[in-house]
């Protein structure tokens, strides 16, 4: 069976890209809680708009759920964002070689599309990965981005936020 590996990021304080990691056999049923958790007028679950009280009940169902994810945490030891990103991306690209049939679906940033495709296309080479697989979405396009920014936000912020996403990170990867 085939992984789906949804990715987004978060600059908040230290440079962390956030990887949820599920089989396709399950992504109907965690598309349809995720839309569950969009109110009226929303056009999708957006963490840092939310308020307290909702970012408590979306990541009690992220938990709930089962899902897994890896942190890949850049920290502030590059120079810039973008080397920062590069690290991420290659744990991420590093840890798919090995996983098999993986797409890869990565939130959209229209400023990094080529660079990101530039990216990916040597550490596919690099990894060997002649096909590596990989898309870049809009959030309010594809409702389980809201996964990886949801932990990303909640990872970003520590203390209490943290442990309560604690459940869903299954592996923390300093780059």
């Amino acid at each position: 069976m085939s992984s789906h590996v949804f990715v987004d990021e978060s600059k908040e304080r230290d440079y962390l890209l956030i990887a949820s990691v599920h089989v396709s056999g399950e992504l109907d049923d965690l598309r349809k809680l995720m839309r569950g958790l969009v109110l009226r007028g929303q056009r999708r679950v957006h963490m840092k708009k939310e308020s307290d009280p909702r970012r408590r009940a979306i990541a009690a169902a992220i938990c709930g759920a089962g899902v897994t994810a890896i942190v890949y945490d850049a920290g502030q030891r590059y120079r810039d964002e973008l080397d920062a990103r590069a690290a991420c991306l290659r744990g991420l690209v590093e840890d798919a070689a090995g996983q098999g049939d993986t797409l890869l679906v990565i939130e959209q940033d229209d400023s990094l599309l080529d660079w990101d495709r530039r990216q990916l296309y040597a550490l596919a080479r690099e990894a060997r990965l002649p096909l590596l697989r990989y898309e870049h979405r809009r959030a309010s396009a594809e409702q389980l981005l809201a996964i990886p920014d949801a932990i990303a936000w909640c990872w970003a912020k520590g203390a209490h936020w943290r442990s309560r996403i604690q459940p869903a990170v299954t592996t923390v990867r300093q780059v």
